[in-house]
């Protein structure tokens, strides 16, 4: 049998993924049109984002997904941090114009997905992957139940991704891997399987450690990648790896701790180590690419996180001692992008 991990699917899943990804960007939207009247209030107030959070009692992080939603969707443009509305939104989207959806968009106004992504917005917590667990979703991870089902779901994903990404990048100068918070191991399997010089390991905490370590031998990898127990947050990370990797991590936190993060990233590498931030990224000015923008709204509601842009990892790397080397897609929307440690 073919090694998937060396191989690509025949049939192109990209708009299964957008399905999915980009669940809860209606209901994000129709949340700032049903129950704030957003877009009615800013054809004739262009405002600054932090204006907006004044005006309707919003917080930054849900209001930054928003607008970086509208304008994706060309319904909003900037200009020196200000957000005016394009045509295609004062035709559709204000109340009193003959064209309105508003109404149209009125009658889901009461769906339990829009009133979480409301909630979201004036609270600024997530609501906890769909309402399902009523702890915040990094508590569920701590429960053996949750956490297999969630490795299992970004397992899946993985399969796709990861041979994506070790097929794009060169690490052939390179001796040793660390992913950190690498959920089942796939992406240090797909690494392993593509550069057989490299060893790899895993840094998860438990009970993730122990699915790692199922799901990395049933792949036959028990040889080549090691799991390495440890919280993220409470430890220094492992030394003696001059790769590390974060893929699909980032997104999960808000500012101030992706910035805490990428400093023990730094930390932990030796000079001219490498770090790879895998994820999916919008471009620098935050209008797209679309799916991105609609995927940070799924984090948005359901993590502390959202989609980060290319200019707001860059801006974090020099702080910390990484420099800036490339930035190549993979996959499905997603891209890495390589730093080194000065």
């Amino acid at each position: 049998m073919e090694n998937p991990l060396l191989s690509e699917p025949l049939a192109d899943p990209v708009s299964l993924y957008r399905l999915r990804d980009g669940l809860m960007a209606v209901d994000l939207l129709g949340a700032a049109i049903s129950h704030l009247d957003f877009f009615t209030w800013l054809a004739t107030h262009p405002s600054t984002l932090g204006a907006m959070c004044v005006q309707f009692g919003i917080h930054p992080r849900p209001t930054d997904v928003l607008l970086t939603l509208t304008n994706a969707l060309g319904l909003t443009t900037q200009a020196g941090g200000v957000f005016h509305l394009t045509l295609p939104a004062r035709e559709h989207l204000v109340g009193g114009s003959p064209y309105s959806l508003k109404p149209y968009y009125d009658t889901l106004r009461s769906r339990p997905q829009t009133m979480e992504c409301l909630e979201v917005l004036r609270t600024g917590k997530p609501a906890n992957w769909g309402s399902s667990h009523s702890s915040a979703w990094t508590q569920a991870m701590e429960t053996d139940e949750f956490a297999d089902q969630f490795t299992a779901a970004m397992d899946c994903r993985g399969v796709l991704l990861a041979p994506a990404l070790a097929k794009r990048i060169d690490l052939s100068e390179h001796h040793a891997v660390l992913d950190v918070a690498g959920g089942s191991g796939i992406y240090a399997c797909a690494i392993a399987a593509r550069h057989p010089h490299l060893k790899a390991a895993v840094f998860e905490k438990p009970p993730v450690d122990r699915i790692a370590a199922r799901a990395i031998a049933k792949r036959g990898y028990a040889d080549r990648v090691e799991v390495l127990a440890g919280d993220m947050f409470a430890v220094e990370w492992p030394k003696g790896f001059d790769v590390l990797l974060l893929s699909n991590m980032l997104h999960d936190w808000d500012e101030e701790t992706v910035q805490a993060l990428l400093k023990k990233a730094a930390d932990a590498l030796p000079s001219g180590g490498l770090l790879i931030v895998h994820d999916a990224f919008l471009n620098a000015a935050k209008t797209g690419p679309l799916p991105v923008a609609q995927y940070s709204a799924l984090l948005m509601h359901s993590t502390e996180g959202r989609c980060y842009s290319l200019g707001e990892i860059r801006s974090w790397f020099e702080p910390v001692g990484l420099e800036w080397m490339e930035h190549h897609p993979t996959a499905v929307d997603r891209s890495y992008v390589l730093a080194r440690k000065v």
